[in-house]
């Protein structure tokens, strides 16, 4: 067992380093042949070196062949708001020869507002009743599509199971029907329980960035029905009482003695790293630490949906506005094949959240994955009939699908954050006025303003920056 948990932490402290950030960021020259190309600008792949992205640009270029446009990937370093900032300067100043971004989706109504990308055509999606319908909106701004969806997100809960059985829970396999209440009513028996290094229920993504935003609207959103800060035409059209209950919803889930001390501080992968080290039981991540967490603790891990709302996350494939007609009528080609059903099942087999309903049928009625090879099933992976890829089982204990029973109505339920050109001004308004909340206390003894009195500030802030 300790063997196994130090090769499956050094596969954790490789993740949590994708993870963070990435290093680099040099473009990558052509190259000596003169073969026409398609440059793909992303993030970076959490799936490793030569990740399933990289897998499925290979693909491509095979199935052109020689003299065909060659896709080149570039990854950009940093995190999503440092890509953000790259991408925008790149493609208001011309100086990068993009052809495709993948934008994270909160980006599309920003980029297409600004004339950074251009509308696509039919051409640029194959199948498109095929795709997850929350998800497919994401690719819309002004009644047009800008975009088609390349992998999906939506926030789950990890937990250990064997701090239930050491905590004496009745039952140990979550469904739909857990609750925040019922997670805080764990608080007694965990700590009976005397489990070496546990300190917390859970943990979260608290620090001053995107996610701080993510778990606000989860919360703001489970604390009233349809809830939303803008509305289609990115106006505000929340309100002050809306926004109480939602700042009374987040403090409960994120207080001490439930939510693990450094949380605050907390992003993608120190949360990450907190639950694998056993300092809490149960974890909010997203759907691409699934393979490396069973990984590290098999049968003792188990994943469930997020208690109340989850908000959407993903990325989308978008042609620049700046390449020329020619090339662009190539890249949307390009993105119509990464965003496939074959590229979309494998993308789910390599971790990612896939955005096409045909990706999580019952194997042999799925589409074959036969883009790339290691994460194939059946005879088209090896010899013996299994994948070349190490992966998570789908079926749990219980006979619950990871991918059909959880991760799929968890896409098709999970929230929007505000769509609007504006969001970046958004998401950083909110993450500075809860620093009220996660900050250094500014009141007198260490105080902290109430839950009225942030959400009236919280309030007053959004509507100086959006209309309505």
């Amino acid at each position: 067992m300790a063997r196994r948990l130090r090769a499956a932490t050094l596969t954790l402290l490789s993740l949590l380093t994708l993870a963070a950030c990435t290093s680099g960021g040099v473009q990558q020259q052509p190259g000596a042949d003169t073969s026409p190309r398609i440059v793909v600008a992303s993030g970076q792949d959490v799936t490793g070196k030569n990740g399933i992205r990289q897998q499925l640009i290979d693909a491509w270029n095979a199935k052109e062949g020689e003299g065909g446009y060659r896709a080149r990937l570039v990854e950009l370093p940093g995190s999503a708001d440092q890509q953000r900032s790259q991408l925008l300067g790149a493609l208001q100043s011309g100086s990068a020869e993009y052809d495709v971004v993948n934008l994270d989706v909160t980006w599309i109504p920003e980029f297409a507002d600004a004339g950074l990308i251009r509308p696509l055509s039919d051409t640029a999606v194959k199948d498109p009743e095929d795709l997850i319908p929350s998800v497919d909106s994401t690719s819309y701004w002004d009644g047009k599509r800008y975009a088609v969806p390349f992998n999906s997100d939506a926030g789950l809960l990890y937990y250990r199971k064997d701090h239930l059985v050491k905590a004496g829970a009745s039952r140990t396999d979550l469904d739909e029907n857990v609750t925040w209440d019922k997670l805080r009513e764990l608080l007694v028996p965990l700590d009976r329980a005397e489990i070496k290094g546990h300190e917390a229920i859970w943990t979260t993504q608290l620090a001053a960035y995107e996610g701080r935003t993510v778990n606000a609207i989860e919360a703001f959103s489970s604390a009233g029905e349809d809830f939303r800060l803008t509305d289609d035409d990115g106006d505000y059209v929340a309100t002050e009482e809306q926004l109480t209950a939602g700042v009374t919803e987040l403090r409960k889930r994120t207080e001490p003695p439930y939510v693990l001390q450094g949380a605050a501080e907390s992003r993608e992968a120190e949360s990450l790293s907190a639950f694998a080290e056993g300092r809490t039981t149960f974890l909010r991540h997203w759907p691409y630490v699934y393979p490396t967490l069973y990984e590290t603790f098999g049968a003792d891990l188990g994943v469930a949906r997020l208690p109340g709302k989850s908000v959407l996350g993903g990325q989308n494939l978008a042609v620049t506005s700046s390449t020329s007609e020619q090339r662009a009528a190539k890249a949307a080609e390009l993105i119509a094949f990464l965003t496939d059903p074959d590229s979309e099942r494998c993308l789910l087999r390599a971790g990612f959240a896939a955005t096409r309903t045909s990706a999580y049928q019952e194997p042999g009625t799925a589409p074959e994955c036969g883009h790339a090879p290691a994460y194939a099933e059946g005879p088209s992976a090896t010899p013996s009939g299994e994948s070349t890829a190490r992966m998570a089982p789908d079926r749990m204990a219980d006979g619950t699908s990871y991918s059909r029973d959880i991760l799929l109505p968890a896409l098709r339920e999970a929230v929007h954050r505000p769509r609007t050109p504006l969001y970046g001004a958004v998401t950083h308004t909110i993450t500075t006025e809860l620093d009220a909340l996660y900050g250094p206390p500014k009141g007198p003894g260490g105080s902290r303003p109430g839950d009225a009195e942030v959400a009236k500030s919280l309030d007053e802030a959004l509507r100086k920056i959006l209309p309505g």
